[in-house]
């Protein structure tokens, strides 16, 4: 097995145990688009690590950053992810300055934050979201650009989906995402999000907060049909498991305090199955959050 070939699979494993949602989607497509997003998650698994981790640090983040644009130039280090990621993202012409935003935005995670307004929130959550989707429509394919802001603004409803799901965590790791803004009008406190206190104005902020998620979710619609045909099955799953996601914060009422909100593997399963069997290359069906 060559260096590429270890690399690959390296990070197939690394895809395999930590891409708890991503993984169910890549079986969908072909060996090589698989090989090439187990990659790229990989990197970014490793970028958000270096985050969260104990004893994450900015110098970390800048070693990984030199790497990182040592690996684009062909010049690999140590790391096993490089090889891959190298070939990855040569073969697919992707953009570098997706990685470069993605690092930004891990960064922006060292230290204690408090978001103010929406327009900050939209920008991180293209950093750590939105690239996440540019930088995979070019693994399924594509033939017009207008696919581009369809793939960010998924980007963005996945995060803030994420944001609704992880509240009470981030909060713990003095993180608090929703912003500052959002939390004066509906007179939720930072304290509150820290002790779980579900009262009804923290429903009303978290029904208002759904509806901007699942408002991005319709707007990037389209990008099902426009991405190549070969590659839609994978996209709906992916998109249908994070919208039924959000339909099961809502579900509970918001209790995203008490336990962390998921799909079972049996229900992401389901969908991998539906996405399946469903007419390759004709309209593949809408997430259910979506219909709503």
């Amino acid at each position: 097995m060559n260096a590429i070939d270890q690399s690959y699979d390296y990070c197939r494993r690394v895809a395999r145990k930590r891409a708890k949602n991503f993984y169910y989607s890549f079986l969908l497509l072909s060996s090589q688009q698989r090989k090439a997003m187990c990659a790229i998650y990989a990197f970014m698994r490793y970028c958000d690590d270096l985050s969260d981790e104990p004893g994450a640090s900015r110098a970390a983040i800048d070693r990984w950053r030199v790497e990182m644009e040592n690996a684009l130039e062909g010049r690999l280090s140590g790391h096993p992810v490089w090889p891959a990621f190298h070939h990855t993202v040569r073969r697919f012409g992707i953009p570098h300055d997706y990685f470069r935003e993605m690092i930004a935005g891990v960064a922006s995670d060292l230290e204690p934050r408090r978001v103010e307004t929406f327009e900050e929130l939209y920008k991180y959550c293209y950093q750590v979201a939105s690239v996440v989707g540019l930088t995979i429509v070019h693994i399924f394919g594509f033939d017009t650009r207008s696919v581009l802001p369809l793939a960010e603004k998924c980007g963005v409803a996945f995060q803030l989906t994420n944001i609704l799901r992880d509240i009470r965590e981030d909060a713990e790791r003095g993180r608090i995402y929703l912003p500052a803004e959002d939390l004066s009008r509906f007179a939720v406190s930072g304290q509150d999000l820290r002790t779980g206190n579900r009262t009804e104005a923290f429903l009303s902020l978290m029904r208002f907060e759904a509806a901007r998620a699942r408002a991005y979710y319709d707007e990037s619609l389209p990008l099902l049909e426009l991405v190549h045909p070969r590659s839609r099955p994978s996209l709906w799953a992916l998109i249908t498991i994070y919208s039924r996601l959000l339909e099961r914060i809502e579900a509970t009422n918001y209790d995203v305090f008490s336990r962390r909100v998921r799909l079972s593997t049996l229900e992401k399963s389901g969908i991998l199955l539906q996405a399946l069997f469903s007419a390759h290359g004709a309209a593949s069906p809408r997430p259910a959050a979506m219909m709503k």
